[in-house]
């Protein structure tokens, strides 16, 4: 079995709560009913990643706001080393909660914001008025002291509107813009045929997309898909080839089971249970994530060393393999 080269993940995305005030078209964990650790044992939890050698936590959900002890547990969690960071919809941020979120140690927010629009993002995310609050939410925390950056699911709603969301992520004031491409997981899945683009229309949007990181300044754009190495590009803040999933970061859920990453539903162990670094180490799912093989129309494909298949969870989601193409490539 080929081992990972760091010893640990440098980053986790946890979720620490699955409850959310919205309903969004896409969402890859609504269909996630399973409890949430309670404050000791998240505690408990977040010492062993700690321990780890993990260097950074990013809190997700559902909406992390949710969880009434977020301050708590960040506090405890920031106070172990950990850097920490957060996505959420903005719905509750005003001022005296982003002047808390940077008293409890919160480095950097990610507000989620679908489309330049209001009436397009309040639709796709369910709630009347979420735009608005979103808007206010990047304020309020560049006020506190705060970086921010807007995160922005590519698909059907936006994909033709690059230089208008770059535009607004300006003008608000983000310090990044991330494109995160479709995943097709949990509700994703369900809306797929209404949501996602053909692999030409993903060609035709990042080429824009990389178009337009290549003449922003001062603004970093993202884009976390490997199959961008088609066009001869990679995320600039990737230290390696394909997916980041399983090389540089984990998953956990509310339950506390860790998972490759939050779109692949394959529990590999739990954070609850078990030794971090052994099933970073040892799990056979992230050996075989980490040493993808070239299938079909990728044997043989120029860029495949590149892009190393494109993403893992689409390619379970929609095949049920982790090593086949990825349904979006366009070659």
């Amino acid at each position: 079995m080929t081992g990972p080269s760091l010893e640990a993940p440098l980053t986790i995305n946890w979720a620490i709560n699955n409850s959310c005030n919205f309903a969004c078209r896409h969402c890859y964990s609504r269909v996630d009913t399973h409890d949430e650790l309670d404050r000791e044992t998240l505690f408990t939890a977040l010492e062993k990643v700690a321990r780890a050698g993990v260097f950074s936590v990013n809190f997700g959900g559902g909406e992390p706001l949710l969880r009434r002890d977020l301050l708590e547990v960040a506090r405890f969690a920031s106070g172990t080393g950990l850097r920490l960071s957060m996505n959420s919809n903005g719905w509750f941020i005003d001022g005296e909660t982003a002047a808390a979120l940077r008293e409890a140690g919160f480095t950097r927010v990610g507000i989620s914001i679908d489309s330049h629009l209001p009436e397009v993002h309040d639709r796709f995310r369910g709630v009347a008025g979420s735009h608005g609050r979103a808007v206010a939410a990047l304020g309020h925390l560049a006020a506190a002291g705060i970086a921010t950056s807007v995160s922005t699911v590519i698909c059907r709603i936006n994909h033709t509107a690059i230089d208008e969301l770059v535009a607004f992520a300006r003008v608000h004031g983000a310090g990044q813009l991330n494109f995160h491409n479709f995943k097709c997981s949990g509700l994703g899945l369900a809306h797929k045929d209404e949501l996602d683009l053909s692999p030409a229309e993903w060609q035709e949007f990042y080429r824009g997309a990389l178009a337009a990181r290549e003449r922003e300044k001062g603004l970093d754009i993202s884009l976390d898909d490997p199959i961008i190495a088609l066009l001869g590009a990679r995320d600039t803040g990737s230290l390696v080839k394909g997916s980041v999933c399983g090389k540089l970061s984990l998953n956990i859920k509310a339950n506390g089971d860790i998972t490759p990453c939050g779109f692949i539903p394959v529990v590999i162990g739990s954070i609850v249970r078990d030794d971090l670094r052994q099933v970073w180490r040892d799990s056979p799912v992230l050996e075989k994530m980490r040493n993808k093989k070239a299938t079909g129309k990728c044997s043989g494909c120029s860029k495949y060393e590149e892009c190393l298949g494109g993403c893992s969870a689409r390619a379970l989601a929609l095949t049920g393999d982790l090593n086949s193409p990825d349904p979006h490539c366009w070659a």
